[in-house]
């Protein structure tokens, strides 16, 4: 059963080897670039979601999601639509419903940044304007109870903007944890891989 690590926004595939390193016994892991997913398609979160869920149902077998983020949000989209196919789920600062004074406000900050500030991501600027604009309505509230899968919600507790969210997810999903990591904020695959490793018990 294969763990599959998915980044978030701003991240790449990379942003797991720190954690993944520190790792105490050898599993099956991959780490899938996300925009290298959708084969010069749009980028909608439609469609990444599809090329993603493409990507999980290929692979044989049930299966271990851990997703940061954006990455969070595909994976618990994923667990809705494929309860049976997903083993255990790992949300990390992730939303169920998308906070949408956030969303226009980050939008508003990546149209100030330069294209450049982009490059590390694998998208293009306006690719990720139109990314984060196709998920605004986003809202899988009503679809919580679908999963039925051991799951741990993780938050950083200086990650104000996602604390709450992770909250309500461990109140909402059946056989969840709720573990906040002190100290730390969103990235929490790079800012404390260790703590991260020692609660996946890797």
């Amino acid at each position: 059963m294969p763990y599959i690590f998915i980044h978030g926004l701003g991240q790449n595939s990379s942003s797991w080897d720190k954690m993944l390193s520190l790792m105490t016994q050898p599993i099956p892991t991959v780490c899938p670039d996300l925009f290298g997913l959708l084969n010069n398609k749009e980028v909608t979160y439609e469609n990444l979601y599809d090329a993603f869920a493409e990507y999980c149902n290929n692979i044989s077998g049930p299966l271990n999601l851990c997703g940061l983020s954006l990455g969070g949000v595909l994976a618990l989209n994923y667990a809705i639509d494929y309860p049976t196919k997903v083993q255990s789920l790992v949300l990390i600062s992730a939303q169920y419903k998308m906070p949408k004074k956030l969303l226009k406000f980050q939008n508003i900050i990546f149209r100030l940044m330069p294209e450049v500030a982009f490059k590390s991501m694998g998208i293009k600027k306006r690719d990720c304007i139109g990314l984060i604009s196709s998920m605004i309505d986003l809202d899988f509230t009503k679809k919580l109870n679908n999963i039925s899968c051991h799951t741990l919600i993780i938050c950083g507790s200086k990650d104000g903007a996602n604390k709450k969210a992770a909250k309500k997810l461990a109140h909402n999903i059946s056989k969840s944890q709720l573990h906040l990591i002190k100290k730390t904020g969103h990235e929490v695959n790079i800012e404390a891989p260790e703590k991260l490793v020692s609660i996946l018990r890797l």
